[in-house]
């Protein structure tokens, strides 16, 4: 091995730690940052702040950040079924489910994932290894939402409501990464992800002022910390290790994070907030990252018979 291909080993090697270490940690991030600011408004600052940054740096790198009138409504669009959908479901679902438990069920995202893109909009023929994949999905949502259905208190309930909003925040944003797929613009990928943070941040504090969480707000330095962690760590970092390793690794090798996040995000939640790991989260945690595992991998027949991996969507927030 050359010490060129040794110093590249070694960047892939970091930056899939990046990608798996701090994207695993954004639910952690969350669930501290909306213990005492509202969702709307938590996100909103988050991603207007990035995505303002993250323009400010394309521009200043040289990167084009100027778009068409068409494009902009484009990027709009998938900014919002990202970040002023899921991701305010997913922090609003936070207030009240496990961190853990949250990053398990929406690591189910891929599933989505491959239902709206093979089965609704390109009519393709999943194979046996897809289906499998999206049945273990099933099963082990079941598993780890099975304490909470049988529940007899109004806690357990309140969870069991507020884990179901998580499986339409994922079924958001996997719309939002098949939408991303197909509209082909001809926009850098950092300026673009700037755009629609900025447009979604804008978004997320409008709705943050029409409900009125700015009077419930408490800025503590706890949840400040926790949003600039978010911003800095989450959506700088950690998508720019994702882009790059997009850029110089297989995709089917950059998918694995959509299965080590989930474990990432019970470990920390684990060690950080105590949450509870349960026999309930180990078996539904095994079986969802099997079943994922198994649509990530899985060749996707197309009409004209051309065998295909899908790409998974990126699950920054998620």
């Amino acid at each position: 091995m050359t010490a060129a291909e040794s110093q590249h080993r070694f960047r892939v090697m970091v930056a899939f730690a990046l990608v798996y270490f701090f994207w695993g940690s954004t639910y952690l991030g969350i669930g501290i940052a909306v213990e005492h600011i509202p969702p709307f408004l938590m996100t909103g600052t988050r991603f207007l702040i990035a995505g303002v940054a993250m323009l400010a740096w394309c521009a200043i790198r040289g990167r084009g950040i100027a778009i068409s009138l068409g494009e902009g409504l484009r990027l709009g669009v998938i900014g919002c079924l990202l970040l002023s959908i899921s991701n305010p479901v997913l922090a609003r679902a936070e207030k009240i489910v496990p961190t853990g438990l949250a990053a398990l069920i929406l690591a189910i995202t891929p599933l989505w994932f491959l239902v709206i893109d093979a089965w609704i909009m390109s009519g393709d023929h999943v194979p046996p290894r897809g289906l499998l994949g999206l049945a273990l999905g099933i099963v082990g949502v079941s598993v780890l939402l099975w304490p909470k259905l049988t529940s007899t208190t109004s806690l357990g309930h309140r969870e069991f409501l507020a884990a179901l909003t998580l499986l339409g925040g994922s079924l958001s944003w996997a719309l939002g990464s098949v939408l991303a797929k197909r509209w082909h613009m001809k926009v850098d990928p950092f300026s673009g992800s700037g755009w629609e943070m900025a447009i979604a941040g804008a978004v997320n504090l409008i709705a943050a002022f029409s409900f009125g969480e700015q009077t419930h707000a408490q800025w503590t330095p706890r949840g400040i910390g926790a949003i600039v962690y978010l911003i800095i760590f989450g959506s700088w970092v950690g998508y720019s290790a994702y882009i790059w390793l997009l850029q110089n690794v297989p995709v089917q090798k950059v998918a694995t994070y959509a299965y080590v996040n989930p474990v990432v995000a019970v470990f920390l939640g684990w060690l950080v907030l105590h949450e509870r790991v349960d026999g309930y989260i180990l078996a539904g945690s095994a079986i969802v990252v099997a079943g994922v595992a198994l649509v990530t991998s899985a060749k996707v027949r197309s009409k004209s018979g051309v065998e295909h991996v899908e790409e998974m969507p990126a699950c920054e927030s998620t």
